[in-house]
C-alpha cells in the first residue's frame, strides 16, 4: 500500500508518523509546498514580539527527523497541482519548475488554510503583510529587524490581530486597529467584548470598528490605510481579517465541499470518495453542540484528525464525532477564552439562547490579588442545554474553560453543570467557582 499525504504541517505530519508507526514499512510519502513542516503556527505572535528569539524555535520537529528518525518520504518544495481520482495518481511541480507525478492507494489532503488578502488598491504594495505560515513569520521579523517602525496599522480584530497588536506593542511600535464591522470580537457578548477593548486601550492600542477598508497607499514616508473615510499614517501594514480553507486542489478533482467551502468529510475523515481523506484547516467538522457542520481551524482539531486519518486509510474504523469549537488567546495582561456556540451561532442553529454575565474573583476574597473574573454561559431556553461559555480575566480563564468544553461534549444542562464537584482552594478560586456562579444565575432564565 502507498499511502500519500499533501500537506506537512500538523495535520499532514500528525497523519504520517501514525501511518508509519503502526505499519513500519508503508510507503507513506508526503508533499508540502513550502519548505518548512512541523511548526507552531499559534506561537508566531510570541516569537516577533522578541526580536532575539530565533524563527528556528518554532519548529517542533526538522524535515530530516522525519525522514531520517522516522523513515517518512517527505518532499519539500513540492506544490501539488492535480488530483486524477480515476487513475488515482496527482501531478504538481517543484520549487525549481519540475514537473512530477506520484500513484497512490490512499490519498490525505491536508493542504491547511491560507490567509485573506483583501482586493483593495495597494494590498500587494511591500510592507504589506499577512500571518499564516512560518515563512510570513520570517519576513515580517527580517522587516522589523532591519527597518525602523515606529507606526503600523493592523486591518481586522480577531485573534491573530490581537496577538500581533500586543507582539508589535511589546517592540515599541505604535498599533492603529481597523475593521469593518462595529464589534471587536463579534463571536462574543458585549459585557466582556469591553473588558477585552478596556485593555487594548489601556495599553495605548488605537482602536477603529466600523471603519471598512478601501485602500492602502504608498507615499514618500510610508504606506498609508484609507479605512471609513479616514486616513491613517504607518510604515507597515498586517492583514489579519481571518483565513481560508486551502480546498480549490479539492473541488477540482470533483471532491465535495461543505462548511465555509472547506472540504466535507465524514466522522472517518473521508471525502466522498472512499480512498481520499482530508484533515486539518482545509476539513469542516461537526459540531458537537450544533450537530451541524462548521468549519473551525484549531490547532487540536488538526493534530486529532491527522491521527484519526491514518488510523482509516489503515481501515481501523476511528470516528471523530465532533468538536466543540474550544479557543483561548491572551492579550497583554488578559486571557480571553470560548468554547461552543455565539449567541448569533445558536440562533443560527435554531436554538432560543439566553445568556448571563457575571463578575467574580479569579481566588477567594481573603487573596489581596484576587482579579475580576467575566465569565458567561450561553444556554438553550427550553431545554437548559449548555450552548456555549465565554470568559475574560487576567487570570484562571485558560484552564478554567476546560470544564465548560468537556460540559458541551457530555451535553450537560445548566443544572447538571451546577451539581459538578469543582476543586477549591483560596490560592485559585472562591468556594463557589465563577463558572458555577454563572451557571446558578442562568438557570433563572431557563429553569433547567
Amino acid at each position: 500500500m502507498k499511502y500519500v499525504v499533501i500537506g506537512g504541517d500538523a495535520a499532514g505530519m500528525s497523519a504520517a508518523s501514525r501511518l508509519k508507526r503502526r505499519e513500519p514499512d508503508a510507503d507513506v510519502v508526503v508533499y508540502e509546498r513550502t519548505g518548512d513542516v512541523s511548526y507552531s503556527a499559534c506561537g508566531m505572535p510570541y516569537n516577533i514580539a522578541d526580536k532575539d528569539r530565533p524563527i528556528a524555535s518554532l519548529v517542533v520537529r526538522s524535515a530530516d527527523a522525519f525522514r531520517n528518525a522516522q523513515g517518512i518520504d517527505l518532499h519539500t518544495g513540492h506544490k501539488i497541482e492535480k488530483i486524477d481520482k480515476a487513475a488515482k495518481k496527482i501531478y504538481g511541480k517543484t520549487d525549481a519548475g519540475d514537473d512530477f507525478e506520484s500513484s497512490y492507494d490512499k490519498l490525505l489532503i491536508a493542504t491547511g488554510a491560507s490567509a485573506i488578502r483583501p482586493d483593495v488598491p495597494g494590498a500587494d504594495l511591500e510592507n504589506v503583510f499577512v500571518l499564516k505560515d512560518l515563512e510570513d513569520s520570517r519576513i515580517i521579523k527580517g522587516y522589523l529587524a532591519e527597518n525602523t517602525v515606529e507606526k503600523a496599522v493592523i486591518v481586522g480584530m480577531g485573534y491573530i490581530a490581537l496577538e500581533m497588536a500586543d507582539a508589535l506593542t511589546a517592540r515599541g511600535i505604535a498599533v492603529t486597529m481597523v475593521k469593518k464591522r462595529e464589534q471587536l470580537l463579534p463571536w462574543m457578548i458585549p459585557e466582556l467584548s469591553k473588558v477585552v477593548r478596556k485593555e487594548l486601550e489601556a495599553k495605548g492600542v488605537e482602536l477603529n470598528p466600523g471603519f471598512p477598508l478601501e485602500s492602502v497607499e504608498k507615499t514618500s514616508s510610508g504606506l498609508v490605510v484609507n479605512a471609513g473615510g479616514s486616513r491613517f499614517d504607518c510604515d507597515m501594514v498586517l492583514f489579519a481579517i481571518g483565513v481560508k480553507p486551502e480546498s480549490k486542489l479539492a473541488a477540482d478533482a470533483g471532491l465535495e465541499l461543505g462548511a465555509a467551502g472547506a472540504v466535507s468529510i465524514d466522522k472517518t475523515m473521508r471525502t466522498t470518495d472512499a480512498d481520499i481523506f482530508a484533515a486539518g484547516d482545509c476539513a469542516d467538522a461537526l459540531s458537537i453542540v450544533s450537530g451541524q457542520k462548521v468549519w473551525l481551524p484549531l490547532a487540536l482539531t488538526a493534530n486529532r484528525g491527522g491521527r484519526l486519518a491514518a488510523d482509516n486509510m489503515l481501515d481501523d474504523e476511528q470516528l471523530f464525532n465532533g468538536i466543540a469549537g474550544t479557543g483561548v488567546f491572551k492579550v497583554f495582561d488578559i486571557e480571553v477564552a470560548r468554547t461552543g456556540l455565539s449567541v448569533e451561532e445558536a440562533e443560527t442553529a435554531g436554538f432560543e439562547p439566553v445568556y448571563k454575565a457575571i463578575v467574580a474573583k479569579s481566588k477567594a476574597h481573603v487573596f489581596p490579588d484576587a482579579a475580576p473574573l467575566h465569565a458567561s454561559f450561553i444556554a438553550d431556553r427550553a431545554s437548559g442545554k449548555i450552548l456555549g461559555a465565554q470568559m475574560v480575566g487576567t487570570e484562571g480563564v485558560a484552564r478554567r474553560i476546560n470544564a465548560a468544553a468537556v460540559a458541551l461534549q457530555a451535553g450537560m444542562t445548566l443544572g447538571e453543570f451546577y451539581e459538578c464537584d469543582l476543586a477549591y482552594a483560596p490560592p485559585f478560586s472562591p468556594v463557589w467557582d465563577p463558572l458555577l456562579t454563572a451557571a446558578s444565575l442562568l438557570m433563572k432564565k431557563t429553569g433547567k
